[in-house]
């Protein structure tokens, strides 16, 4: 069983690491992609990144300044969004991280399948990004083809698809009471949801309709073998 999730916007480096890192598997696309980056005009990035003139501009000088091999930080430990808030991976014992070093990826458009450990530089560049090509494009089914094991979707649909189009997944879905999915609460779960796979050590999909935390509880008459629903505890 492998377990993806999406990146998040916000990263941070961290200095003082004593970990082995990992590197990622498709380096070399990602220096491929890093010389296209890099060989954009200011202009032109911009209006690929969609985003205001600060982001825009500190992006296009931490592209033109990268190098891959520098100032680098474990894949999992980098990304501060509310996901890996929830998921606490940085209080993870040397058994959670090594779970998640053997399920878990981290799908990415820039590097474009993650390990946890995999050392990596601080970037953006969302999957839906056109640059002016697709990224789904650019990746096509080379990440579908590196994993051989059930999948189990934690990921965003703007993720998740560079996938789906080639393998069957099995999506979980977090909804409220009222039956709809809100995203900021589904970011938290989806975290909260691998904080307790590494805890518990779940090697079994089904193992996952245990899940009971911040309120969900697995929805056994609306789920199915491909959509797993956890919903919202009705209040008493």
């Amino acid at each position: 069983m492998k377990i993806i999730i999406s990146p998040a916007k916000k990263m941070k480096t961290i200095d003082d690491i004593d970990m082995d890192c990992t590197k990622p598997i498709f380096l070399s696309k990602t220096y491929e992609l890093l010389q296209h980056l890099q060989n954009l005009n200011y202009a032109d990035l911009k209006s690929y990144l969609k985003c205001s003139d600060a982001i825009a501009k500190n992006t296009f000088e931490q592209f033109r300044n990268m190098d891959l091999d520098k100032n680098t930080t474990p894949a999992i430990l980098s990304y501060s969004g509310i996901q890996y808030q929830y998921m606490a991976p940085h209080v993870f014992t040397d058994e959670q991280m090594n779970y998640v070093q053997q399920h878990l990826y981290i799908l990415s458009g820039f590097y474009g399948l993650l390990k946890p450990l995999d050392a990596i530089t601080p970037y953006r560049l969302e999957m839906q990004t056109k640059c002016p090509f697709s990224l789904y494009d650019f990746w096509k089914d080379t990440i579908a083809n590196q994993i051989n094991e059930p999948i189990l979707n934690l990921a965003s649909e703007e993720y998740a698809k560079v996938i789906r189009k080639y393998r069957t997944l099995i999506d979980v879905r977090f909804v409220e009471e009222n039956g709809k999915e809100k995203g900021v609460y589904a970011k938290m779960a989806r975290g909260a949801m691998v904080r307790y796979m590494a805890e518990n050590n779940v090697q079994s999909i089904d193992d996952i309709k245990y899940f009971s935390e911040l309120g969900y509880a697995f929805d056994s008459k609306n789920s199915t073998e491909k959509i797993f629903i956890f919903q919202k505890k009705l209040s008493s």
